[in-house]
């Protein structure tokens, strides 16, 4: 069956080398749609991204682009506007039948990690071809803050599709007739679901974080540790609007509370580059049971990651600034997202990263 490829799906290629992982999977790893892809323990400081390119390795490329080499073994901090390639503990060698898509996990586009696969071959960041047989990389650019990293540590994720199974437009309102997908609201549906921010929250003015220019590092493997305070200025807005700044990073939330239905997964996609010149999103996925309640109504909002480009941008409430595109599942997964899982976000409002003290 065509789709996504669910938990125990991805087990199965483990086990038939697809998927060949040089530790075996740690707790939590293997996801109801994906898998997280653990660091080495090599990494690259390098001059500049790069893709590998049609007939080139990465390793070739590492030869051209190669300032110097980091043991990451016994941690090493991975400086904010700096660049970096990690060598990643998992290598696939997929049949001609079965394609990839990694994003960043949702800790890791809130820290505003910009964190992207690039494969032997590559000709595009996050896309792995039907057929590839090699190795995997992390690039890993740290845009607002510095972070200290480990091997093992887990910054993306990779998704896997037997052929496309993408819903239409028709297709997602047939779905929202049968399970509301947001809540209490007629869905805006063009090219996926749209959804909008929040700049009016019930009972505060507080509709987001702006990430400070000048902080400490954060250690990625120290959660609920940090104060907010030390690493984002609040910000709030009494009129339903903010004005975003040039390179500036913001954490905000969306108006609509959406749901994912255990056979379906979501990925967030940019709205239109006409709405305003700006950037939501670097963590896409969305897995099967995401805001979902067996007995009705959609419970989780989406939080989102927000940089502006070039000009002063003036953002308002209720502004459409992104979609959800759905896919069927090829099955349904063994364990859905909050179902008995580490799921950090499920019930979410607006949320720093789990770094933070609550």
């Amino acid at each position: 069956m065509t789709g996504v490829l669910a938990s125990q799906q991805l087990l199965e290629m483990t086990q038939a080398g697809m998927i060949h992982a040089a530790q075996p999977y740690v707790e939590g790893q293997v996801q109801p749609a994906s898998l997280d892809l653990r660091l080495g323990a090599r990494a690259w400081r390098v001059r500049a991204s790069f893709l590998a390119g049609a007939g080139r390795t990465v390793a070739e490329r590492l030869s051209e682009f190669e300032m110097h080499q980091i043991d990451l073994t016994q941690g090493a901090v991975l400086e904010k506007g700096c660049v970096y390639v990690v060598e990643l503990q998992e290598r696939l060698a997929l049949p001609q039948t079965i394609q990839a898509v990694a994003n960043a996990k949702s800790s890791t586009g809130r820290l505003d990690l910009l964190t992207r696969t690039i494969t032997d071959g590559g000709e595009e960041f996050d896309r792995v071809p039907a057929g590839y047989n090699g190795p995997l990389y992390a690039e890993i650019c740290p845009r607002s803050f510095s972070v200290l990293v480990r091997p093992g540590m887990r910054l993306n994720q990779i998704r896997f599709r037997d052929g496309q199974a993408v819903l239409s437009d028709d297709a997602l309102r047939a779905l929202h007739a049968e399970i509301p997908l947001v809540d209490g609201a007629t869905p805006l549906i063009d090219e996926g679901l749209g959804f909008s921010v929040d700049l009016r929250p019930a009972g505060s003015t507080l509709v987001g974080y702006r990430a400070k220019p000048h902080t400490g590092v954060i250690d990625l493997d120290k959660l609920n540790h940090y104060a907010p305070e030390d690493f984002w200025e609040e910000v709030r807005s009494k009129n339903g609007q903010i004005i975003l700044d040039p390179g500036a990073f913001y954490i905000l939330v969306s108006n609509e509370a959406v749901c994912i239905p255990p056979d379906y997964a979501a990925e967030m996609a940019p709205y239109l580059a006409m709405v305003g010149e700006f950037r939501v999103h670097y963590a896409g996925f969305f897995d099967p049971g995401f805001g979902y309640a067996p007995a009705g109504g959609a419970g989780s909002r989406g939080v989102l990651e927000v940089r502006c480009h070039e000009s002063p941008f003036v953002l308002e409430h209720g502004q459409i600034v992104g979609r959800l595109v759905y896919e069927k599942m090829a099955q349904t997964p063994a364990e859905l997202y909050g179902a008995r899982i580490a799921s950090n976000y499920q019930g979410q409002g607006l949320k720093l990263s789990k770094h933070f003290k609550s």
